[in-house]
């Protein structure tokens, strides 16, 4: 059987994990036209549409869907096979990409007890982001993340807090009707005072609750509908390392 071409299943891999030929000319260093033309090279070889192509949106077809975690697994594999032989493989550190709230009010005390901490690169930045090679993404709910291992590390809920003193009475919305499209509201009001009220997730406000730089107003407490997740490559490299890093979140 005649083997694919390397460069097309590259093109084909960089592309399937953002669902962009722009992303993955950035990272081939090559344009996005050049990126398309070995898809389709690799799409011809096989006899097979790999991507649904819809303007600038990129979906993968069901062939492109079956092939993508084996071709993944497969450059894996040859990273594992370079470092073997003493080759440079790409970054021995592995990349924890977090979300900023997350980051701020809970992971960075967590990390404090892990004595692999030397072996992690933490980098905050919103969703979504690239988890090829060895990088793990901590953030609330999974739906950026398809083809990903995803595991949960706690569930949350919301509640209302205030600045201490702020001797919140109950605030009432008033509707002005839909020809008043910019009415002043409490938001601005608490601007205004220089006092604040929010919604906050109660496990990520615990630390400012126990040092009272917060408190929490009378009231139910309303669950996230989505928990918070690691979510990484099942083919990523250094997984003994990734697997004691959740182990350790879920005990913290």
């Amino acid at each position: 059987m005649t083997l694919p071409p390397l460069t097309a299943l590259r093109a084909f891999d960089c592309a399937a994990r953002p669902r962009s030929f722009t992303r993955a000319g950035q990272e081939l260093g090559v344009t996005a036209a050049a990126v398309s033309l070995q898809v389709r090279a690799l799409e011809d070889h096989f006899g097979r549409r790999l991507f649904l192509r819809q303007g600038n949106r990129l979906t993968l077809t069901d062939a492109g869907r079956a092939i993508q975690p084996r071709v993944d697994l497969a450059f894996a594999e040859l990273a594992h096979l370079a470092q073997d032989l003493g080759q440079e493989a790409g970054p021995s550190r592995v990349v924890l990409s977090c979300l900023p709230s997350l980051a701020d009010h809970w992971l960075l005390p967590q990390l404090s007890g892990f004595d692999r901490l030397g072996d992690l690169e933490l980098r905050v930045e919103e969703d979504p982001v690239d988890l090829s090679g060895a990088a793990v993404r901590l953030t609330y709910g999974a739906h950026f993340y398809p083809d990903h291992r995803v595991e949960t590390l706690f569930t949350d809920e919301i509640i209302a807090v205030a600045a201490p003193g702020t001797g919140m009475a109950r605030l009432v919305h008033t509707e002005w009707g839909p020809s008043h499209a910019a009415a002043p509201s409490w938001a601005r009001w608490h601007q205004a005072a220089g006092l604040g009220a929010a919604l906050v997730p109660a496990r990520l406000a615990a630390a400012d609750l126990a040092a009272e730089l917060i408190v929490r107003l009378q009231g139910p407490a309303l669950p996230l509908p989505w928990p918070y997740v690691m979510v990484w490559k099942p083919s990523t490299r250094r997984a003994k390392l990734v697997e004691a890093l959740l182990t350790h979140l879920r005990r913290a």
